[in-house]
């Protein structure tokens, strides 16, 4: 693909990084949209007159944004997305989901862009112990896939609106460099590097599909090239699931040293999903495939402390 003027709300936060990162060294011109509420302007290397710092809620510099960077592409990242958070602010949560999406969306449709992708989440399907298609029926059991499914609903309607291809992709869960939530990756790193060998933890039975962000990134890449003309919805997962204590035992792996666990009452959840397993057939059917795997990933976290 020719390069591209790419415009990323969100794009100084933690999946945002690594998309950048890879889109640095395809030459494409990147604008970044972020009120650094989650991201870090240090997180990302572009020019500073690149970047704008604004809030999506604010229509007139989503606007701004898009007059100063007359976007080829949109990637919509922008969100609050810590589910814990979002269950605790769901009004403030899903403002910015929904509404923060809307004025991306109306800015975006007075351009004629090549496509638009959008970030939804795996939270927006139901609690399931298989492998999840695209297809599989949606039932949000929280604020956080309610407000993105909202969103998906939202993209539906641009599409039809302005004939847009557009990409609808539902990430797992993403690990790897920049995380600003305490996330269940950060939460046991953070610990580790704090040199405590008796970490606290919640639930530890339910299994996720941990996926690292530079493979998400260039799963973004493939999305953005793939050739249609309609919306179209993609799963990107690892297509594996690990339990908590996998993930524990992995740093152990790469520290050599055991690590205890302790339950935290505090910290356990009161309504969980056992499974969270993406089927990534369709994805890998545009010739992705994930390649960096659990133990390689935290080998990297570990080593940069």
């Amino acid at each position: 693909m020719a390069t591209k003027k790419i415009l990323i709300t969100g794009g100084a936060g933690f999946i945002g990084s690594a998309v950048i990162r890879y889109f640095n060294r395809l030459k494409h011109e990147v604008f970044v949209l972020d009120n650094l509420s989650f991201g870090n302007r240090k997180f990302i290397e572009i020019p500073d007159d690149h970047f704008i710092e604004a809030d999506i809620l604010d229509r007139e510099k989503v606007e701004s944004a898009f007059r100063k960077a007359d976007p080829d592409i949109v990637i919509h990242l922008a969100a609050v997305h810590f589910i814990p958070y979002c269950n605790a602010h769901p009004y403030e949560s899903s403002d910015i989901n929904i509404r923060g999406t809307i004025h991306v969306l109306d800015a975006a449709a007075r351009y004629k862009l090549e496509k638009l992708f959008f970030a939804s989440t795996a939270a927006v399907y139901p609690i399931h112990d298989g492998p999840l298609t695209e297809t599989h029926p949606l039932r949000p059991m929280d604020i956080y896939g309610l407000s993105k499914l909202a969103g998906e609903r939202l993209c539906n309607e641009y599409h039809l609106e302005t004939g847009t291809p557009t990409i609808v992709c539902r990430f797992f869960n993403a690990f790897g460099p920049n995380e600003t939530n305490a996330h269940l990756i950060p939460e046991i790193q953070g610990q580790v590097n704090d040199g405590s060998r008796k970490i606290k933890l919640g639930n530890l039975k339910p299994k996720r599909d941990f996926i690292h962000t530079y493979d998400m990134a260039e799963a973004v890449d493939v999305l953005i090239r793939h050739n249609h003309d309609g919306l179209e919805v993609f799963n990107l997962g690892r297509g594996i699931e690990y339990s908590v204590t996998d993930i524990v035992q992995a740093f152990e792996k790469q520290l050599n040293e055991k690590i205890e666990i302790e339950v935290d009452p505090g910290r356990v959840r009161k309504v969980e999903r056992m499974h969270l397993l993406a089927d990534i057939g369709k994805l890998e059917s545009l010739g992705w495939k994930p390649r960096i795997s659990i133990d390689e990933g935290i080998r990297t976290l570990v080593a940069g402390g």
